[in-house]
C-alpha cells in the first residue's frame, strides 16, 4: 500500500502545472512567471547581457541555466512593417548559431497584440583546439518581439536542450501571459 502511494504521489507531481504568479517588468509590461524564476542579481546582469543597457527585467533559475528576459531591442520598426521585420529577426537568429531549428515561427495575437514568435533549437559548434570548449552548445529558446512605433521589446527564454520537455509547456503558458498596454 505505502509503495502505490509513493507512485502515485511521483505521478502526481510529475503532471503538477507549474503555478505562475503575475510579475510587474516595467510600466504597462506584465508577465506571468514561475516561482522558480527569480530576478537576477547585478553580477548575473553584468556577465549575461554586457551591453550600455540593463534589460527591463532578468529572471534566473537556481542553477542560473534557464532563462527569461525582457529587453527594448536596439532597433526600431513601425507597427506596420511587422512583417518585414520578422523576416530580420528571424535572419538574426540565424546568423548568432551554427544551427537554428525553428519549432514555431510567425506572428501570433497573444491579448489582443501582434507578436513575432519563434520558438527554437539552436546548435553552437564547439571548438576542437580549446580544451573545454570542445562540446557543442545546444539550447532551446523562446523569443517573442512586440513592435510598436518608436520601441521594440523583446521576451526571450532559454534553457539547456535537455531541460527543454521540462519547461516547453510552462514558457507557452508564459508567453501567452504577456500583457503590454
Amino acid at each position: 500500500m505505502k509503495r502505490l502511494l509513493i507512485i502515485l504521489a511521483v505521478v502526481g507531481f510529475a503532471f503538477a502545472s507549474t503555478k505562475l504568479v503575475k510579475t510587474k517588468i516595467a510600466d504597462g509590461i506584465t508577465v506571468s512567471l514561475p516561482t522558480q524564476l527569480q530576478p537576477m542579481t547585478p553580477e548575473d546582469i553584468v556577465q549575461r547581457y554586457p551591453s550600455v543597457r540593463n534589460p527591463l527585467g532578468a529572471f534566473t533559475n537556481v542553477d542560473r541555466d534557464t532563462d527569461f528576459s525582457v529587453n527594448i531591442s536596439a532597433t526600431q520598426w513601425r507597427a506596420q512593417d511587422i512583417d518585414l521585420a520578422a523576416k530580420f529577426f528571424k535572419s538574426g537568429i540565424q546568423n548568432l548559431y551554427d544551427r537554428a531549428d525553428f519549432l514555431t515561427e510567425g506572428i501570433q495575437t497573444i491579448n489582443k497584440k501582434k507578436f513575432i514568435v519563434y520558438e527554437f533549437e539552436s546548435r553552437i559548434n564547439g571548438n576542437k583546439f580549446k580544451e573545454g570548449e570542445r562540446q557543442p552548445v545546444l539550447r532551446y529558446s523562446y523569443i517573442q518581439y512586440f513592435v510598436e512605433s518608436g520601441r521594440t521589446l523583446v521576451f526571450a527564454f532559454n534553457c539547456p536542450k535537455d531541460k527543454k520537455d521540462e519547461w516547453q509547456s510552462t514558457v507557452h503558458a508564459m508567453m501567452k501571459s504577456v500583457r503590454v498596454k
